[in-house]
């Protein structure tokens, strides 16, 4: 049972690190739970501090992660047209890939700016608030990638520590 819930927890972390780039998936929060798999296995000692600390910290940056886009966008003088361009643009990013990781950066701007102008807001107006837009897109996202990336080098840190219980079969007892 341990190896099962030891794989879907790095299936979490994996699924957890990608999807910090993607709106739909809560990057942290899924990486938080392949942690909680961890430690529900029978070789890693039960850490309710841990798990503890590391919720606060996933559930925290899934609120900013919906904060910081509206306060770029506002303080660029945006309006939702251009946080929902914005999300559009990365969604077009991710199943046309043409662009490679570069579409990444390029369509959330293109539709951020698009939103603003279908908004109708001036060419100047547009711009600099799809430039907000942009901008607290990419520190959120940022912001899920680093928190993602720690908890799965904590998530290793785990298992490297008690890898002896947790394969047993590669540790025999001697």
């Amino acid at each position: 049972m341990d190896i099962v819930l030891l794989i879907l927890g790095l299936f979490c972390m994996l699924i957890g690190v990608i999807g910090s780039f993607l709106p739909v998936i809560p990057g942290p929060t899924l990486s938080w739970v392949g942690l909680l798999l961890l430690i529900l296995t029978q070789a890693v000692p039960d850490d309710w501090w841990f798990l503890g600390i590391t919720l606060v910290v996933a559930l925290v940056v899934f609120a900013v992660d919906y904060i910081i886009p509206v306060v770029g966008t506002k303080k660029f003088g945006g309006s939702k047209a251009g946080m929902i361009g914005t999300m559009v643009g990365l969604l077009v990013a991710i199943i046309f890939p043409v662009l490679g990781i570069f579409g990444i950066i390029v369509w959330p701007f293109v539709g951020a700016l698009a939103g603003e102008l279908i908004n109708k807001a001036d060419n100047s107006t547009a711009v600099k608030a799809a430039f907000g837009s942009f901008i607290g897109f990419l520190t959120g996202t940022f912001l899920k990638f680093v928190i993602s990336i720690i908890f799965f080098g904590l998530f290793i840190s785990k298992v490297w520590e008690y890898k002896e219980a947790l394969f047993p079969f590669f540790f025999p007892e001697v």
